[in-house]
């Protein structure tokens, strides 16, 4: 079979899909994966950063962005996302040997069922290792110790996905799939679309070839269809009939029908547009000025305001600090009031990556005279030689209480 114009290219990007899918799991960003949810500790590890569940409000701008970049990109270009990219049509098109085997003969149609079942058992697994890394699940797979919870999920999911790939295929994007019923709310005159130049239809040899090769068993002569995932078989299909003649197909991507008129830049194009790179900025901006230092400061009710050393008050503080980068942290610990620096204990902390401690620290202050009065201090912790990273809390200056 002559290998169609466009096919290659989509084969090429369903390629590189495939292998960004299966392969992301094994990629890591400084020790850790670089893309999963992690569920014991509830933190999302994404590119280098991770993020603690009382972050997760930049996972909401990540899904804002997310959500406009993919109407944007229905609006300006239909449905390039099913046709190229789409994981259910990635599989389809890699499992065609299903297709073919069940028109032969028995044995050939349980091997490709066989086949589908260990690409469905290898998809499950992949995203399994979105949640657990797959150099924790491979080693615990070989113990027997994955853990119920890790088992079902394995088994729910392979079901799933078989049944989906083995049985519905096609069907699920043309009936089911909520994505192909919203782009028809999304979808305007100047929208990319997959259609039948009906300007030369006098042209058409009426061969039905592109209704044949069609998987969802649509005839694109008669307008577009919803059922349509614009795989663009029938595009390769009418050039190759039609170049038997020296002429072109008369099927292809348009932008809105064949000869029509009007702008690319359009209000609805321009406003979502604009809407994904302002939530782009804002999700980028978050990201990067994150403090990796999170610190709390509670009154230590055990150890009241009292006085140390003849003319020192003590005030009591617990310390509640996170380390949410992956690296170690060798903090000072420093109280600052009107101006001065107060005695504290500890000077020196150590927070492991990832780690939470609740530390007891101690301000000492003189006897308030008209140059110290009790009232606001600043307890300020910071790492590196220049305080690259910081965090600090105002805390209330205490005085012994009177007999």
């Amino acid at each position: 079979m002559t290998i169609s114009p466009i096919q290659p290219r989509r084969r090429l990007a369903e390629a590189a899909q495939a292998v960004l899918f299966l392969g992301l799991p094994f990629v890591r960003i400084g020790g850790e994966s670089a893309l999963r949810f992690d569920i014991p500790t509830l933190r999302l590890h994404f590119f280098g950063i991770s993020l603690w569940m009382d972050e997760f409000f930049i996972v909401l701008i990540a899904l804002f962005f997310f959500t406009f970049l993919i109407i944007f990109i229905t609006q300006v270009f239909g449905r390039i996302w099913c046709g190229w990219l789409c994981p259910q049509t990635v599989i389809i098109d890699m499992t065609g040997f299903l297709d073919r085997a069940k028109v032969k003969r028995a044995a050939e149609r349980v091997m490709a069922y066989i086949l589908i079942f260990l690409i469905s058992v290898i998809v499950a697994a992949d995203l399994i290792w979105y949640f657990v890394s797959p150099y924790d699940f491979f080693p615990a797979l070989a113990r027997g110790a994955l853990g119920n919870v890790t088992w079902g999920s394995w088994l729910v999911l392979s079901a799933v996905i078989f049944l989906n790939f083995a049985f519905l295929r096609h069907t699920w994007c043309a009936t089911a799939c909520p994505y192909a019923r919203l782009q028809g709310a999304l979808f305007d005159s100047r929208t990319m679309v997959i259609s039948f130049d009906s300007r030369r239809k006098d042209e058409c040899m009426d061969c039905r070839a592109c209704v044949r090769c069609c998987p969802v068993n649509i005839d694109i002569r008669n307008g577009l269809n919803a059922a349509c995932v614009s795989c663009a078989e029938c595009i390769d299909t009418c050039a190759k009939n039609l170049g038997r003649q020296n002429k072109n197909g008369l099927i292809g991507y348009f932008f809105g029908n064949p000869g029509a008129t009007g702008s690319l830049i359009r209000s609805n194009v321009v406003m979502f547009g604009l809407l994904t790179l302002l939530t782009l900025i804002f999700f980028l901006y978050l990201s990067l000025s994150r403090n990796p230092l999170d610190l709390t400061v509670l009154p230590n009710n055990e150890i009241r305001a009292r006085m140390s050393n003849g003319n020192m008050v003590m005030n009591g503080y617990i310390l509640a600090v996170e380390n949410r980068s992956r690296d170690d942290l060798m903090l000072s610990l420093k109280a600052l009031s009107h101006g001065m620096q107060l005695k504290i204990t500890p000077e020196q902390l150590v927070i492991r990556a990832g780690e939470y401690k609740r530390i007891p620290a101690y301000v000492f202050f003189p006897v308030p005279d008209r140059t110290l009065q009790p009232g606001n201090a600043e307890l300020l912790l910071e790492a590196g030689k220049q305080g690259d990273v910081r965090a600090s809390r105002n805390v209330n200056l205490m005085l012994p209480e009177t007999p």
